[in-house]
């Protein structure tokens, strides 16, 4: 049934797929977080793993909550792995280095890279969009995004 909120069908079909894009961005960084968690090696193993459960507990809610923004728009959301990839900009990371360091430089870069995009896009949907509301979406997980990226970055100083 069609969504009917006050914005064009063109509009909600071009807000859908680009928040696709996002959910994709999204489910990589996710599995890249679960992996570091399941694979982290190092004198600091406990506290690396315990810190990457945190990070990919919020990273879930969020999968699930963009999902379900895209339903709200009267869209379904993508939801196999050969679709995340297909729509990603994130590259899967296979580099075999199991090290808390590494894994937490390959996942401030993805963080850093989905709030580019993520700012790049939010006037876009108040605006030529006209969907204030997922432009105020994606400005709370900016935000959040940003205070996941603050916790990696922290941990390199």
């Amino acid at each position: 049934m069609e969504a009917k909120i006050g914005i064009s069908a063109e509009n909600l079909a071009e807000v859908a797929h680009s928040l696709s894009k996002i959910l994709a961005d999204e489910y990589v960084l996710y599995t890249k977080t679960r992996k570091a968690h399941w694979n982290v090696v190092g004198p600091d193993f406990y506290n690396k793993h315990k810190f990457f459960e945190e990070q990919y507990t919020q990273l879930e809610e969020i999968v699930d909550e963009v999902a379900e923004r895209i339903r709200k728009l009267g869209h379904y959301a993508p939801a196999s792995l050969k679709q995340f990839l297909e729509l990603t900009h994130l590259t899967e990371d296979d580099r075999g280095q199991n090290d808390a360091l590494t894994y937490i430089k390959t996942l401030l870069a993805d963080h850093e890279s989905i709030l580019i995009h993520l700012r790049e896009n939010i006037n876009n949907y108040a605006g030529a969009l006209k969907d204030a509301g997922t432009s105020d979406y994606i400005t709370g997980l900016m935000e959040t995004h940003e205070t996941m990226a603050w916790m990696l970055r922290a941990h390199l100083s």
